[in-house]
């Protein structure tokens, strides 16, 4: 049998011999498309080059890209589980061709793959053509030899592909597997195309045309190829199985669920293994390529997939959270193909244990909630949608689960009903959707830098020198020329200018030229190429291709090395004290300050802090030296280095070597900010913040050097100014402090007793008597200045006085009113307690409040005029 690693591999190697470019897997986040959620095909990651807006030095590629659908305009997850094809994760073959080869020869590689190199019957394969594609048509005749019958023309959007509504398009030809007359099915095209007969295992696109403004197709000068083979459906074809889950990848997690579970994959179960295998390689791999589980943008859409799967757990019977045991296996199948997923196995594992333990607390309840709604339901029956919204809004029991356990049981769901609802929830989200994350691209700095190239980096070794301007711009256009009081960008050929990235912030100083005199506020980095200085001119004028001295400000600049150099020690110290499932999941290196984002579940405690800081200031006064090698990525990992994956290398990296352990090094990381010399030049770190920012995501904040010794002073001074105000030393402020404090305590417990008992007697005017309110007796009052928390001991004592009735005390205090009802168990088949707090604070323009049927509380604004409208509120209530 051939697995699928074997064909993977076997693809690659194909285009590689015939001189493609190997291009590795971009991560599923994309760097390039803002609308996207997830890369999900193949060419996302060469938009730009098929769009002319990046250039390659090869014009031609093969690669096996990583793919999600499972949120936005390509969503798969409901169907996943259900289908023989359908998946949240998937693996993408292409071919690219970029302005190089075009019908002839994408026809000719794929019909020599698939049946020369892989043997498939010539007489199962059919392909299709968009209708008026005769040039395709013919070519398939020709190049494969196909008959006319089984060389199928389409008129539909199917086999015509564009980019969008405009912008490159061409038609396409898709090649169909025929699994023989035993299966249902026909083929494209006939009525029965959506069997399982015939499947698609390749899609080849031919780029021929640039979509006008108007809608007309004008011819590309180059056309280009793009073509996207599922891995999993020809794994299926070259396996001899007609179901994707059928293949060795997914058998071998499958039977791992299965072991796990005690559960067979058959019947009822069969989904709910296929599920969990599905999703454990859906959400293992955005894990490792930096997404993590919230309740907005692409970590909702993780959470959803997780929780999905942790529902079929739940459902097979399992006891213990399952999805982190199944890493090992998924990585073991697929590890050797993207190292990304051995690196963060230990993240991933721990991810995914701690999610899975949380959402069992709420599946339990979800789950015993929706049995409830649904008794007395036949199948076919509609669930309300109010019902399933109530279930998500107050009980977080996601919708999909509720869709997807209904089904299983034959009911629908109103989703009419479930979007009016949560129509406020959608908009919150759709707001908090940012895109991509990263930074549209302007089309002003692609011309840029296709016009010059790059711009040449000189700060590693030098604080200042020499360049010449390339470009200029202003408000979002290239200029020629800018005079004093201008804010402008100025692209130079070369800069010790270091531009925004990795967290670190970009460089300020000054520009200048003959009589002109320009400050640098700050550096940007557009593309990763571009260093962008933006400039304000003082006197004089800058035109493009004046030379011009650049100065960067030496002690911002120390001050940012001497920070980025500590979030290295800082990420060491935290995986050697926390765990090596700690990676960097952001940073921000400013002159006076830096901020550190990781993966850790939990909090740091005070303990740990002080032994991280430690570790950091032992390293800082070892004082060695800084050292920076130029590698490969591949070989920098190799060494050990810690890389940020989902950044996107080049060819050649730096890789720091920073301080030193009894047998190897402390620190040893790709990076390209700039660094100190010696870790002495740090002088001092010490941690001011520790904090979580996002689920599974902590954040330290520290500062170094002078800014560490003046915020240790102040705190100092601070220390000394308390002890001054307390008159004793500053060693003895913590017991001094402690003595005041129980002295406080014993002084408001003093005074809460005494007002408590002037409230019982009815302090300076009359006593407060009970009173009758037709059968029942009553005893209500408005007390000011009491604690909430005595109230209920009151009611406790004016009950027993009273006997049978109701009690209702308020305390009406400075900041907020409290009430607090009463109500004897005689009375509770006509009045509770929390029907009375009810109306006492509605009365006061709040909501809510309860408790049991003979004592509730509740709360709303302060005032004394809305505590009697309560305690009125309350008579009336009683009075009927």
């Amino acid at each position: 049998m051939t697995s699928t690693n074997d064909i993977r591999r076997g693809f690659l190697d194909y285009f590689g011999g015939a001189n493609h470019d190997i291009v590795q897997s971009a991560p599923l986040v994309p760097y390039n498309d803002p609308t996207l959620m997830f890369v999900n095909a193949g060419m996302v990651p060469f938009k730009n080059v098929f769009t002319g807006l990046e250039s390659r030095e090869t014009p031609r590629a093969a690669s096996s890209q990583k793919c999600v659908r499972a949120g936005g305009k390509h969503n798969d997850l409901d169907n996943v589980g259900y289908t023989a094809r359908h998946h949240t994760f998937f693996e993408m073959l292409g071919n690219f061709s970029f302005g190089d080869y075009f019908k002839e020869q994408a026809i000719t590689h794929a019909w020599t793959l698939l049946t020369k190199e892989w043997g498939l019957d010539p007489a199962r394969l059919t392909t299709t053509v968009y209708h008026t594609d005769d040039e395709a048509f013919d070519l398939w005749r020709k190049i494969a030899g196909l008959p006319e019958e089984r060389i199928i023309r389409i008129s539909t959007n199917d086999n015509f592909w564009s980019m969008g509504d405009t912008g490159p398009c061409g038609p396409c030809s898709e090649i169909f597997y025929d699994h023989g007359e035993h299966i249902f099915g026909g083929p494209p095209g006939s009525p029965d195309e959506d069997g399982d007969r015939f499947v698609e295992i390749w899609n080849l696109v031919f780029m021929q045309f640039e979509r006008q403004d108007d809608g007309t197709d004008v011819p590309l000068p180059k056309p280009s190829i793009d073509t996207g083979m599922g891995l999993e459906r020809i794994a299926a074809v070259m396996q001899g199985v007609t179901d994707n889950y059928d293949t060795d990848t997914f058998k071998a997690l499958i039977n791992a669920s299965e072991e796990l579970t005690g559960t067979k994959a058959v019947g009822d179960q069969k989904a709910s293994h296929r599920v969990i295998a599905d999703h454990l390689r859906s959400t293992s791999f955005l894990l490792a390529d930096g997404v993590m589980p919230s309740n907005e943008g692409r970590g909702y859409v993780l959470r959803r997939i997780m929780r999905r799967a942790m529902r079929h757990a739940h459902i097979l019977g399992a006891k213990e959270p399952l999805m982190h045991r199944l890493v090992g296996s998924l990585a073991a199948e697929m590890g050797a193909a993207y190292p990304e997923l051995l690196r963060a196995q230990p993240m991933i594992e721990a991810t995914l244990k701690q999610e899975e333990t949380q959402f069992r607390r709420t599946l339990d309840k979800g789950i015993k909630l929706l049995d409830e709604a649904t008794a007395g339901m036949a199948p076919g029956d509609i669930l309300a949608g109010d019902t399933a919204f109530k279930l998500y809004d107050t009980y977080g029991f996601p919708y999909d689960l509720t869709e997807d356990a209904l089904r299983a049981q034959g009911f629908g769901i109103d989703q009419a009903g479930f979007e009016t609802a949560m129509n406020t929830q959608k908009a919150m989200a759709r707001a908090a959707w940012k895109g991509s994350g990263a930074k549209a691209s302007d089309d002003v700095w692609f011309d840029i830098a296709e016009r010059v190239g790059s711009t040449e980096f000189t700060g590693y070794a030098a604080n200042e020198g020499e360049g010449q301007v390339v470009a200029l711009v202003k408000d979002g256009a290239e200029v020629q020329s800018a005079v004093a009081n201008d804010t402008v960008t100025v692209i130079t050929n070369q800069t010790p200018f270091y531009g925004e990235s990795g967290g670190q912030m970009g460089d300020a100083g000054f520009i200048s030229s003959g009589n002109m005199r320009g400050e640098v506020t700050d550096t940007a980095k557009p593309l990763g190429r571009l260093h962008a200085h933006q400039v304000t001119i003082n006197t004089g004028e800058i035109k493009v291709g004046d030379f011009v001295t650049l100065k960067i400000d030496t002690q911002r600049r120390n001050s940012l090395r001497a920070n980025h150099s500590a979030t290295h020690l800082l990420h060491a110290s935290l995986r050697h004290r926390l765990g090596e499932h700690v990676t960097q999941k952001g940073s921000m290196v400013a002159p006076d300050r830096l901020r550190f984002d990781f993966s850790h579940n939990q909090a740091v405690s005070p303990q740990e802090i002080a032994l991280i800081e430690a570790d950091v200031n032992a390293q800082i006064r070892g004082n060695d030296a800084v050292t920076t090698r130029l590698m490969t990525p591949d070989d920098a990992v190799a060494a050990g280095a810690l890389a940020l994956f989902g950044e996107k290398y080049g060819e050649e990296v730096r890789v720091l070597t920073m301080g030193k352990t009894d047998d190897t090094h402390y620190s040893l990381e790709l990076c390209g900010g700039t660094h100190v010399n010696a870790l002495g030049d740090i002088a001092l770190f010490t941690i001011i913040s520790e904090g979580a920012v996002a689920s599974g995501i902590r954040r330290i904040e520290a500062l170094t050097g002078e800014a560490a010794r003046l915020w240790l002073a102040g705190r100092e001074n601070q220390l000394k100014n308390v002890a001054a105000l307390l008159k004793t030393a500053p060693d003895e402020v913590g017991v001094r402090i402690e003595t005041l404090m129980n002295e406080r305590k014993r002084l408001e417990k003093e005074l809460s007793e005494a007002k408590t008992a002037l409230a019982l007697s009815g302090g300076s005017g009359p006593k407060v008597e009970a009173e009758q309110i037709g059968d029942v007796t009553f005893m209500g009052q408005v007390i000011a200045g009491i604690e909430p928390k005595m109230l209920r001991g009151l009611a406790d004592d004016q009950m027993k006085a009273i006997g049978t009735g109701i009690v209702a005390i308020i305390a009406a205090n400075e900041n907020s009113n409290t009430v607090v009802v009463a109500v004897s168990s005689a009375l509770h088949d006509t009045m509770t307690a929390p029907d009375l707090v009810r109306a006492a604070t509605e009365a006061m323009g709040a909501q809510g409040g309860g408790g049991r049927p003979d004592m509730a509380q509740g709360g709303g604004p302060a005032g004394a005029e809305l505590a009697q409208a309560a305690l009125d509120a309350i008579k009336a209530k009683i009075a009927g």
